[in-house]
């Protein structure tokens, strides 16, 4: 497996994924990424900020098995957040989730001070998954979130007295 950014041909591939990763939560409700106006040009989308990335993890044959990405947060300029983690069922469980993690928040320590993410509190496997990169969990959500149906937030602070690498699984 590798994870390289996002091109153009993955942008049909990762929308496919993110969209049946939803649907099998039952997450396919408006006010997720399921509904995102950028979701069909990820690669476009990410690319047209030099403050935003998406990387996706592929096969040796360079097939999409899944991405994440840190984009823009509203009008804040030291806080980003991190977006759209989906790796395929038949990749889960290998480690992918925590390098595009990882990779993610290096690139968000170049640019920002913190870093914010929603999700739900049924993803139990993503929720501890940011708990081990040092993600501290919100009461309630940024203001400005443009994902008005996740029922849990967090924060991690970027800067380096405060960062904290994830717990191999």
């Amino acid at each position: 497996m590798n994870i390289r950014p996002i091109e153009p041909k993955d942008n049909a591939a990762i929308e496919r994924i993110i969209k049946e990763s939803l649907e099998s939560f039952g997450l396919n409700l408006p006010g997720t990424a399921y509904f995102d106006p950028q979701l069909r040009q990820l690669a476009e989308y990410y690319n047209s900020d030099p403050r935003m990335a998406y990387w996706v993890a592929v096969t040796d044959d360079d097939t999409v098995v899944g991405g994440a990405g840190i984009g823009t947060f509203g009008k804040e300029t030291e806080v980003c957040e991190l977006q759209k983690l989906y790796i395929i069922p038949e990749a889960q469980g290998k480690g992918l989730s925590r390098l595009l993690v990882q990779k993610a928040l290096d690139f968000a320590a170049q640019h920002y001070r913190y870093c914010y993410l929603e999700t739900f509190d049924r993803l139990e496997v993503a929720n501890a998954l940011y708990l081990k990169f040092g993600f501290r969990q919100l009461e309630r959500p940024l203001d400005g979130t443009e994902h008005n149906a996740c029922d849990a937030w967090y924060i991690k602070d970027l800067t380096p007295a405060n960062e904290a690498s994830a717990v191999n699984e």
